[in-house]
């Protein structure tokens, strides 16, 4: 096991003194490319904001810049070679930033959120940035008197949710700035796909959509095996909304859209209450943004309007049906969809939890028909193997879902399983009810499917 420390450095002439502790593996990561360029897409995304007279300020580009450094080590340093027990690693990160006082008021709460969200155990410490770069937002020409035109900021992942989101947004006649981060190719697909198909239906619309594309040259981490739980992408995801909200007259609401089922993901079962469960808008999680932002003094929230729905209720109550139904084929929920390239499938596996949230949700609505391509599509046409992939996820909720319905009360007490919750009585009975009424959609698509192991 080795102890993993990032430093993040502007330039050749950015040296700073770092004491190497004992087992601990250090890394330079280069902030700033040729021409003195930011790297990994930052000075491409700032450049897009100002393209649409949206200014961000230097602490929201600190915030992206440690979310850089996150990102990085999430995806480059494997759980496999570099943790004792497979998953949990030790990474310390360098940050330059604009004003460290500043984020030494939010340090503990800022590895707390990320100890929560990935399972490792962090470190963070905070150092001036050169003066050289002490100013990297271009300054807004006073004599220009136009306004940015949004009025808020929306996640964008290419999901069903989001998608219904964005559609809500503009019928009730908002403006929102879209946020997008591009992962892999069918992700970014279904980005761009539902997204023109809403350019197309709100012509005269006023939204659109800030993408960072984040690529971490293999090299700066000597070629080491990549990881793929990217549990800290949604750290990622979210700085960047923060970081343009940052741009808009505040205060500015950051929206997640996200199904109250999903977002509290209670562990199914035992195996699931470490490496499997993530935490990407459980409602802990988000409260603690919500603190870092107010200890950054960033005038912002971070809201989740779907937390007491669950994925069907979403469905059923979308503002134009019709244009749901267009573009629903073309939205991606499936948690690895290119998992089926060796059957020369990709796409919605149809047996993994999210896409078992998304059938149920649609079959839940008698007036859609689901067209999306599923890899296992027939749920009911033969015994599903227990002893695979495709039949250990349908087991799991035929098994928590057996639990519940005989013990209702049950309920109460698993939503906890996945984390902290509100102490509010009233808020902890609509999240109970969520996660049961959430399962029962489940089990309505389930019914009559058969699972077993075969030998």
């Amino acid at each position: 096991m080795n102890k993993h420390l990032i430093v993040g450095t502007f330039g050749s002439s950015d040296l700073p003194q770092i004491t190497v502790a004992p087992n601990e593996k250090i890394t330079k990561l280069p902030l700033v490319g040729g021409s003195n360029t930011l790297n990994f897409g930052l000075s491409i995304v700032i450049e897009d904001l100002i393209s649409r007279n949206v200014y961000p300020s230097e602490v929201g580009l600190d915030l992206l810049i440690t979310a850089a450094h996150v990102y990085a080590a999430d995806t480059r340093i494997s759980r496999e070679t570099e943790s004792q027990d497979s998953w949990t690693r030790e990474i310390k990160l360098i940050i330059p930033v604009s004003n460290p006082a500043v984020w030494n008021n939010v340090n503990g709460l800022l590895v707390r959120l990320l100890n929560f969200l990935t399972g490792d155990r962090w470190q963070l410490e905070f150092r001036t940035r050169p003066e050289k770069y002490s100013q990297l937002i271009p300054q807004k020409n006073n004599s220009v008197s136009e306004e940015n035109k949004y009025n808020k900021v929306q996640l964008f992942s290419g999901g069903l949710d989001s998608l219904i989101g964005t559609i809500n947004n503009l019928e009730a006649g908002n403006s929102p700035l879209l946020i997008s981060h591009a992962g892999d190719g069918l992700t970014s697909k279904a980005q761009e796909e539902c997204f023109d198909i809403l350019k197309e239906h709100y012509e005269t619309g006023v939204f659109d959509r800030l993408r960072l594309w984040m690529n971490i040259p293999n090299e700066i981490f000597d070629n080491a095996p990549i990881e793929d739980t990217t549990r800290g992408r949604s750290f990622l995801f979210f700085s960047l909304g923060v970081f343009a909200g940052t741009g808009l007259s505040s205060p500015f609401i950051l929206e997640t859209p996200e199904n109250g089922l999903i977002a509290l993901n209670v562990p199914l079962n035992l195996l699931r209450l470490g490496s499997l469960s993530t935490h990407t808008t459980h409602p802990y999680y988000m409260n603690v943004w919500n603190e870092i932002l107010a200890g950054l003094e960033i005038n912002g929230k971070i809201k989740n309007p779907y937390w007491k729905d669950t994925k069907g209720q979403m469905v059923q109550d979308c503002s134009n049906k019709e244009l749901l139904i267009k573009a629903l084929s073309h939205s991606l929920s499936c948690s690895s969809p290119a998992k089926g390239r060796w059957k020369g499938k990709v796409g919605h596996c149809g047996y993994c939890l999210p896409c078992l949230i998304r059938r149920a949700s649609i079959l839940s609505d008698s007036s859609i028909v689901d067209n999306t391509p599923y890899t296992l599509g027939d749920l009911k046409n033969e015994k599903i193997d227990t002893l695979v992939s495709d039949g250990q996820q349908i087991r799991s909720f035929q098994l928590a879902i057996s639990k519940i319905k005989k013990n209702r009360d049950l309920a109460k007490l698993l939503i906890h399983k996945s984390g902290p919750l509100p102490k509010d009585s009233e808020k902890l009975e609509k999240l109970e009810n969520v996660y049961y009424n959430g399962m029962m959609e489940v089990d309505r698509l389930l019914e009559g499917v058969i699972t077993e192991p075969k030998k």
